[in-house]
């Protein structure tokens, strides 16, 4: 793996992590009381945390086909930059999705000739 690939998968890595924050943030704020900004808070990344380690991840438990990973890949990390949209911060939206697409875009292009869509 050359160095451009690490430093892709790197910034996936980051990205990722950047989603869940954004999820926590967006689920904590959203709900009306202090219960369910916790549940929300804490359930949204937990639970886009346990599909992508599931299915997307370089370790994942599960095969699936790779349109599915590619649809759960859309789900969190689009999620995200919606909540961050929905959130009254539409630039770190746009930010989030532009950075997800074009990782992704050039993750395919750097592994497109492997057996399976990207999964990091």
């Amino acid at each position: 793996m050359n160095a451009i690939a690490k430093l892709n998968l790197l910034i996936r890595f980051l990205l990722e992590l950047a989603a869940l924050g954004a999820l926590a943030w967006w689920g904590a704020g959203a709900a009306g009381g202090a219960l369910a900004s916790i549940l929300l808070g804490a359930g949204l990344p937990l639970a886009a945390a346990t599909l992508w380690g599931l299915f997307v991840a370089p370790r994942r438990r599960h095969e699936i086909p790779r349109a599915g990973r590619f649809v759960l890949q859309v789900l969190v990390l689009g999620g995200a930059a919606a909540a961050l949209v929905a959130g009254d911060h539409p630039a770190l939206g746009v930010a989030l999705a532009a950075a997800s697409a074009l990782n992704g875009a050039l993750l395919l292009a750097l592994a497109g000739r492997a057996n399976s869509f990207p999964a990091a």
